[in-house]
């Protein structure tokens, strides 16, 4: 496991790193998740990403209680959170967004759900046209004032949202934004690529990457419809699958996808470890974030790194023509 700076702090975490979304509480329970981190501690992984909004705050939960089972040494390790949605299934009006308010208490929920004493990384999951920026930035300073985080970024915004962060941090005196939590993948490029280039360039911006595998699309499970069991078959993930397949924009994608993996099959390379590792190309990345539900599948994962010595210039060109 290499370890990469996170942009332009001091922080350097692995190149590979796990996170939670639908999985924890819903496919995985404590247990696993104890088993799986595990797992990744004993990897090199030292990063972990998780939301309020991740199973209304019950993802949290897990990775809390799974964490502290593990008595690993805190200082050892990375957790993150996000802010925006809210932990409820009909959140009031201040129980969500990215007021100063929803902020602060957001952030001692998530140390309560987490049971840390604080939070390595904090990221606002959206950004929030109801609040100005300018108070989002604010709240995010204080908190690290206090102790309560200690790098703050965004996540999905758009480039000149996350410019104006910046310049009000700089025109303010206050902690700018660290790092940026964006889908990157070999379906989804252009934000990454094209719309924050500047920002890598001028502010030195960390990324921590997720989707590497297009929620599963680039495995090539989803070419013959949904398999069950799948994420895309869960209840409630209805969006996906038509995001997936059932649109022309699935279907354009499922094309790309089928390409792909053709070209992973020539070269007798694991599409799924092969689309980890382009990411890690990437020098702008600062960690990839995986996502498993079985424990053999956060395996193979992991091993993906060892396909970076195969990776030569005649086949990135193959897959940046996908």
């Amino acid at each position: 496991m290499e370890y990469r700076k996170l942009g332009n702090s001091g922080l350097k975490i692995s190149e590979l790193s796990f996170g939670s979304w639908v999985t924890f509480n819903k496919q995985i329970d404590t247990s696993l998740a104890e088993k799986m981190f595990g797992t990744c501690l004993d990897a090199g992984i030292n990063f972990f990403d998780n939301a309020e909004g991740y199973e209304r705050g019950m993802s949290e939960i897990v990775m809390g209680d799974a964490l502290k089972k593990l008595q690993r040494p805190r200082d050892s390790y990375c957790v993150s959170s996000k802010v925006f949605f809210g932990a409820y299934d009909n959140p009031t009006p201040t129980q969500m967004g990215l007021s100063r308010k929803h902020i602060t208490e957001a952030c001692h929920q998530a140390l309560n759900r987490l049971k840390v004493d604080y939070l390595d990384l904090y990221f606002c999951h959206r950004a929030d046209p109801d609040t100005p920026i300018g108070e989002t930035v604010w709240a995010m300073h204080n908190l690290i004032v206090q102790g309560k985080v200690l790098y703050w970024g965004t996540s999905e915004w758009a480039a000149h949202e996350i410019e104006e962060a910046y310049k009000f941090a700089k025109d303010n005196n206050l902690t700018p934004p660290s790092m940026e939590q964006p889908q990157y993948n070999l379906l989804d490029r252009d934000r990454f690529e094209v719309e924050y280039n500047d920002l890598f360039l001028k502010h030195g911006m960390g990324s921590t990457t997720w989707s590497p595998l297009a929620s599963g699309a680039l495995t090539g499970k989803y070419l013959d419809g949904i398999p069950d069991g799948s994420r895309a078959s869960l209840k409630g993930y209805e969006w996906l699958k038509k995001h997936m397949i059932d649109s022309d924009r699935g279907k354009e994608r499922m094309e790309r996808v089928s390409n792909y993996i053709q070209i992973a099959n020539e070269h007798n390379l694991n599409p799924s470890k092969l689309a980890i590792v382009w990411c890690l190309l990437n020098k702008n990345v600062s960690t990839v974030i995986l996502g498993a539900s079985k424990q053999k599948q956060l395996e193979e994962n992991l091993s993906s790194i060892e396909l970076k010595p195969l990776i030569n210039e005649t086949l990135i060109k193959k897959l940046n023509n996908i």
